[in-house]
Parts: structure tokens; sequence; C-alpha cells
């Protein structure tokens, strides 16, 4: 066997060994592009945006839940952000959270130094104006592992993250409405957040506190996937991954729904760019995220209806 057979007899075995060891394994972005014939816009991407349009606001609003699967471990060495609260607005409050494969933070309130424990689960909110900064007085942490952040890169927001170890399975984001207080003569509402896992353990993330006693919650929701940037990984590889999104609940119960449909950022368009490698596809009640290869979209496909069916509560 001449040297050059035998590099290449190698690189063939470490490659086949690699993915083994790694599921969501796919050949970097840049390689993808090219060979896809387009062009990589600047992080973050968001794959895919899910919504959900409902009936109708959802009055007195305690609770939401969103089941989540995902279909393998997706490593650490990933910058993945599944969010099943992409945009909530109660009130016009807006919040957002999911599970991420490697949160940052600051660990405590007097701390500004960022450390990045790995994967775990956050809740975010904005100021109600987005422009007015929103101070760490808006968090409650659940124990002394947990990060927080409040800044402005962003729009102004607050944020409670915290470590946990989730892998391939299926898990409940959970934003679960707790106890008022009053503060300068006004009302407030802390809002808890938490993690179920398939055996039923709860994960507790923290609280961020809200405007009001009585809240409704908009006539919509979402969810989405994001390939994001940090200081420890600033340019992370897309995993290929199956991920799949429940019906929202609300309240406790399915809330009834005028339609769900999917969407896929422009490339082309900036900041909201994302190379097209994803889908989204109904799959009975549930939205089925399917990420691989880069591959360029027919623009007709850019946004599209979800033919979900809703199944007994």
């Amino acid at each position: 066997m001449t040297i050059l057979n035998f590099a290449m007899v190698s690189l063939v075995g470490f490659s086949q060994l690699a993915a083994a060891e790694d599921a969501c394994l796919q050949p970097s972005p840049a390689d993808m592009a090219e060979a896809a014939g387009v062009e990589l816009p600047k992080l973050p991407w968001h794959l895919i945006n899910i919504w959900w349009d409902f009936e109708k606001p959802v009055e007195h609003f305690t609770s939401l839940e969103m089941e989540i699967t995902i279909d393998r471990d997706i490593p650490s060495d990933y910058n993945l952000y599944i969010s099943p609260c992409g945009i909530a607005k109660i009130n016009g409050l807006q919040f957002y959270g999911g599970i991420q494969t490697n949160i940052n933070g600051w660990h405590g309130k007097e701390s500004r130094e960022r450390v990045f424990p790995g994967k775990g689960a956050i809740f975010s909110r904005w100021s109600s104006d987005k422009t007015t900064p929103i101070g760490l007085e808006h968090v409650r942490v659940a124990d002394a592992d947990n990060l927080v952040e409040s800044a402005g890169y962003e729009g102004e927001f607050a944020s409670v993250r915290r470590p946990f170890s989730w892998t391939k399975g299926t898990y409940i984001y959970q934003i679960v409405k707790g106890a008022s207080e009053t503060l300068d003569g006004k009302e407030n509402t802390w809002f808890d957040c938490r993690v179920k896992d398939s055996e039923g353990k709860i994960h507790e993330v923290g609280s961020l506190r809200f405007e009001g006693t009585d809240f409704t919650f908009w006539e919509r929701h979402s969810a989405f996937v994001e390939v994001y940037s940090t200081q420890k990984i600033p340019n992370s590889g897309i995993p290929k991954a199956v991920i799949t999104f429940g019906w929202p609940r609300l309240n406790g119960a399915k809330v009834a729904l005028k339609k769900a449909s999917a969407y896929y950022p422009d490339p082309t368009k900036g900041t909201t760019g994302t190379p097209d490698c994803a889908w989204v596809k109904a799959d009975g009640e549930k939205c089925r995220v399917e990420i691989g290869p880069i591959f360029k979209r027919d623009e007709s496909q850019r946004r599209h209806d979800l033919e979900i069916i809703k199944t007994a509560d």
C-alpha cells in the first residue's frame, strides 16, 4: 500500500470513527455552504421558526407547557439553542427561553465574569419597551449554581440560567405563575421556569418578575432552533438532529388553534439570515424539525403551513 493510499484509508477510518462517536457530525458550515453554492451569513442562525396561531388570547394566564423531544445526544461541542418558547407575550411583556448545549452568564448577581458550565436551561424577559434597562432585581435564582445576566446587546433583558445535563429524550419546558408581591406600591408577579424530564423529575431553573397580577397571553406562540456564537465556541458546527415540538398547552390544556406554520429566515437578509439546512414537517399534532446539510431552498417554500392534527387532551 502506498503512503498516499494509507493516508486516504486512515482519513476515511478517522471520519467513520468520528461519525460513530458523534451522531450529529456533519461537514463544517463553510464546507457545506461551498458545496451548495451559497454564502454563509453571520451568526446567530435561526434555522427554523414555528408559529401557532390561537383562536383567541388566553385570559388569566397561569402556565405554559411545551413538550420537546430530541432524537440523539447533542454534544456541548456545538452551540445549539432549542427554544420551545421563542416569543411569548403576557400583557405585552415579552419572554423567551429553552435549553442550550452551552449556557453562559454571570455566576451570581455581583459578578460580571462570564462562565461556561455547559448544557442547561434558560428563561429570559425583555423590559416593557426593550430600551429601558431591566436589572437583576427581576431575577430570582433556584440554587447556588444558577447563572444570571442583565444586558442590552439584543434589547434590554434580564435572564436566569441553570446547568442541566439534558440528553436525547423528551422534556417539558414549563413557565408557571408564582407568588405576587407589592413593590413601591405596584403589584408584581414571579413566574417560575422548570424543566420536567421523561422520568417526571423537575429541574428548577429560576424565576423572573413581571409587572401586574392578572395576565393575558397573546393570541399566538412560537418556537425556534438556533445555532449561536459564544466566546468559548465562536463558530459552531450545525448538528444533524431531529427535534420535535408538541402542541402548546396553556393553563393546563391544549390551546385551540387557527393554524400552525413554519418560516425559514432568508439567508440574504442580514442579521436574520440563516443557511438553509432544516425543514419543519407536521407529525400528527407535533411539529418535527429535521436538521441536516445546507441546501438551496425553493423560495416558494420559505413559509408554509403545518397541517397538525389535535389529539385528545
